[in-house]
């Protein structure tokens, strides 16, 4: 072989050699993070479909009025004035509180046992030293009424005293528990014609009582069977029994209750009263 031809042979090998090494670097080229394939999310307004307006709450039908059954007498007894209410009903009342919890919740739950409602005659400055009890009253059903401020004798007291005696604690049961008393008893039942007139001026039914529990006296003091008996031997037909927070007379309330259901006695819910002297 000539040199000629050898060198041409050499330069064809050169060349086929440089073309393999350019093939290889060619295809490490692409980084790992290039060539990987990324998925981009949906958007949150693309995948969700939007959410439907909430449906406004109809608001709540307003209770009704509870129809009036029954109207006071002169001597603070009841007396139907529809044909479906029963003559032989009762109106329990307690006065002089609020006390205690415990007592307050012991004569609910025993009004609660035997569908009974009740009113609860209360001071102003057992309201202001016990807030909580009075709402506690309130939110357990009782009907508040108001039995003066201060537990004083008004018959005799001057008509400004009388007036701020009965229009404080009308202001502080409207404030507590956004309503007013409808029901005002006079302290020791002692009140005459202006008390009578300045309560009919605050919308208030002005009573005392029919039926006395003696349940303050120290002769039925932690004697639970004396309060019973006090109230049974004058029960009648509308009577208006008077009893007081005290224990004894929680404690005799059940039993009590229950024989004056047995004598064919129903008790009448304060809000079915009709409220004109």
């Amino acid at each position: 072989m000539t040199i000629k031809k050898q060198l041409t042979l050499l330069c064809l090998l050169a060349a086929v050699l440089a073309g393999c090494a350019g093939n290889a670097d060619s295809g490490n080229n692409s980084s790992p993070a290039l060539t990987e394939q990324t998925t981009t999310p949906p958007s949150a307004s693309a995948s969700t479909a939007p959410s439907p307006e909430p449906s406004a709450t109809p608001s709540p039908e307003p209770l009704a009025e509870a129809k009036t059954l029954y109207r006071m007498n002169d001597v603070y007894r009841f007396v139907p004035i529809d044909e479906t209410a029963p003559k032989k009903a009762v109106l329990l009342t307690f006065d002089d509180g609020p006390k205690d919890e415990t007592l307050i919740n012991s004569i609910f739950d025993t009004l609660d046992k035997h569908g009974a409602k009740a009113i609860f005659f209360v001071n102003g400055y057992r309201v202001k030293a016990n807030p909580e009890l009075l709402k506690l009253i309130h939110e357990r059903g009782g009907s508040i009424g108001n039995h003066s401020y201060d537990h004083i004798n008004l018959k005799n007291e001057e008509t400004a005293v009388v007036e701020e005696q009965l229009s404080s604690v009308q202001n502080m049961v409207k404030e507590l528990t956004g309503e007013t008393p409808k029901f005002f008893r006079p302290p020791f039942g002692s009140g005459g014609d202006s008390v009578k007139e300045i309560a009919k001026n605050h919308d208030m039914l002005y009573m005392t009582w029919s039926n006395g529990s003696l349940d303050w006296d120290s002769s039925a003091r932690d004697k639970p069977e004396v309060v019973i008996r006090n109230v049974m031997d004058q029960l009648h037909p509308g009577a208006n029994i008077l009893m007081h927070e005290l224990p004894w007379t929680a404690e005799a309330l059940d039993e009590l209750l229950g024989k004056i259901e047995a004598e064919g006695y129903t008790f009448i819910d304060p809000a079915t009263i009709e409220l004109t002297n």
